[in-house]
This record gives C-alpha cells, structure tokens and sequence, in this order.
C-alpha cells in the first residue's frame, strides 16, 4: 500500500493522472530560487526554452546568460561565477552537459568545489524521437564517480522543484536530472524531500506478512515501481517495499542496506545503463555490508533508437511488467 507518511498523490494509479515533464520542476524551481536569492545566476547553451530556463531569464535579465553552442565554455565561465559568489545553474541536454564538456566539469568545477549546479535535462531513454545521440544513459555513472559531485534525479516535476531549490542551498557541485517527457505526478507539496534521504513510498507489509524484496528505483521509473509493486500484492499477494531514490549521490546506505535485510531480496530500477548507475551503487553496498540476491532493470550495454516514450521503454524493458519479472526471479534465487 501506499505509504502515508509520504503523502503522496491518492490519485497517481487513475489513468488520467496529471502529467508533467520533470524539466517543468526545474523551471519552477529555478525561478523561485532566483526570487530568494539574488546571487542565483543561470546560464544556458543555445536552449533556453527547451530546458525552461526562459521564465528566469525573463525574470532576470541582468541575471541570466545565454553561452551559445557553447557548453565547455558555459562549464568554465559558471566555474568562475561558483568561486566568486555566485550561485551558478547551467543547463543543456545531458548528452552536451555533463556529456561534451564533462573535462571542464571536472577541473574547473569539481576539482575546485565550485558552487555550481548542473542542470541535465532531455536524460533517459524517454527523450524518444531525438534518438540514441540525444539520449543520456550513461551521466548518472560520468557523474557519481566525480569527487565533490553530488547527484540529484527526481521522479516528478514536483520533487524536480523542490531539489532544484534544495540544490541552490547545498554548498559545492550538483548534477541534477531531468526529462523531456511529461510522466505521472506521484508526489505532493507535502512529500517529504531531503536530499541524502529514501523516502518509502510503497510497503505492503504487514505485522504477519514480511515483505520479499526492496525495490529502489529512481527518476520517471519510480511510477513503474510503484506500478508493479501494486500488481503483484493484488495478483500474487506478495508484499514489497519501493523506495524513491531521488539522492544517488551521497547514498542513502542505511536504509538500503536496513531494507535488504528486512526483505532479502533487491531490484534497481533506473532509466539509465545497468552499468555504473544506480544500481552499481546499491550492489557497492550490499557487497560490503550485506550481500543477496539483486536484479537490475535499466539499459543492459545498449544504445537506445528513435520512437514514442512508452514505446522505447516498453522495448528497452523499463516498464511494470518487466519490474514484475525482476522481482520474480530475485525472490525465487532469494528463497531457493
């Protein structure tokens, strides 16, 4: 069931759910950021409506910085503004920033704790008819390993708000995710939203039903999650517990490592290659303080295509059905 502490939308299973892209939280976000805080700055490569970037840079003209098709410039000048007071946003496609300019990223931001925030948008698979060259699959793994680097990837376009807003008060470098797609609205004004911190968004165990697996899933995925979560307690009867893992980076280990004792057994699900995500994290983890059985769903070693969004993850294996399936198979190696 739904978990009440974290007040979630009653609505999110209707099949007329409000839907919004993750990238609108972030123009949100931006704009009230800039409206607290007039050291707020934004910067943009050539794509300021795309990435809606175009509210704060109304708002803030003398505020806002359009690069160009510019990114590793847009990197070194924000690098610049970090260091000086500033509290710099730049934003592009993830496949250009953290993608093109990713050296720049490092030395002049990383490696100086520099307090800019790096807004990755049109991220995923889901980005859909741009195909595999637009298609970011591959930043959350650039970006976790990258000293200094924190990393953010909300689920919905509210909690793209709020972490955008988090973001601009959390001293040193950020990566922030977002989509291009508008995905199911699951959480509330009154979410809890600490970065660092799960939220357990599903558990339907009960005091004589001990859950089976922990699912942990981050970003648009996370309505998946919960999707298949639903699915197999009212079909099968089997009771689990879905965490949002909006913080990829600093890790929540407690309650990883808490669930995983508590169930067993463990799926990721990440709109992003198997390989250095989200799900490399969590088994770092688990290796160290509690190995066991664990499923990944994301990419596996593949580049994505053009086509619509639902058709790409539904081909991709990123939907409900296949959480289903993962969840199936890592409770049967957990209790064989």
């Amino acid at each position: 069931m739904l978990n009440p502490r974290a007040k979630l939308n009653p609505k999110l299973f209707d099949a007329h759910v409000e839907q919004k892209p993750t990238r609108d939280g972030y123009g949100e976000g931006l704009l009230l950021a800039g409206e607290r805080d007039k050291n707020v700055v934004a910067l943009c490569a050539d794509l300021t409506e795309s990435t809606r970037s175009e509210v704060f840079a109304k708002t803030f003209p003398n505020r806002f910085f359009e690069m160009g098709v510019a990114e590793q410039n847009m990197a070194t000048v924000a690098a610049g503004l970090g260091i000086s007071g500033k509290i710099p946003f730049i934003a592009s496609y993830a496949t250009f920033s953290p993608g093109r300019n990713y050296e720049q990223i490092r030395t002049t931001i990383a490696y100086n704790d520099a307090n800019v925030k790096i807004a990755g948008h049109h991220a995923g698979i889901s980005v859909g008819p741009d195909g595999a060259t637009h298609q970011a699959t591959e930043d959350i793994a650039t970006m976790r390993v990258m000293p200094n680097m924190k990393v953010f990837c909300p689920c919905d376009a509210l909690e793209a708000k709020k972490m955008t807003l988090a973001a601009a008060h959390i001293w040193g470098p950020v990566y922030l995710r977002f989509g291009r797609e508008k995905s199911p609205v699951i959480t509330t004004s009154g979410t809890p939203c600490i970065p660092g911190k799960m939220e357990v968004f599903w558990d339907s165990s009960a005091p004589r039903k001990k859950p089976q697996c922990v699912i942990i899933a981050t970003g648009i995925l996370v309505y998946q999650a919960l999707c298949a979560a639903r699915a197999v307690f009212e079909e099968k009867g089997i009771a689990t517990v879905v965490l949002n893992a909006h913080t990829i980076k600093p890790l929540d280990e407690q309650s990883i490592i808490m669930y995983a004792k508590k169930c067993g057994a463990v799926v990721s699900v990440e709109e992003h290659q198997i390989y250095g995500g989200l799900g490399s994290a969590i088994a770092e983890t688990l290796s160290r303080h509690c190995p066991m059985p664990m499923e990944y769903v994301g990419l596996r070693d593949i580049f994505g295509e053009s086509g619509a969004p639902h058709e790409l993850l539904d081909a991709y294996h990123m939907n409900a059905d296949t959480i289903q399936d993962a969840l199936y198979a890592v409770i049967k190696r957990a209790h064989s």
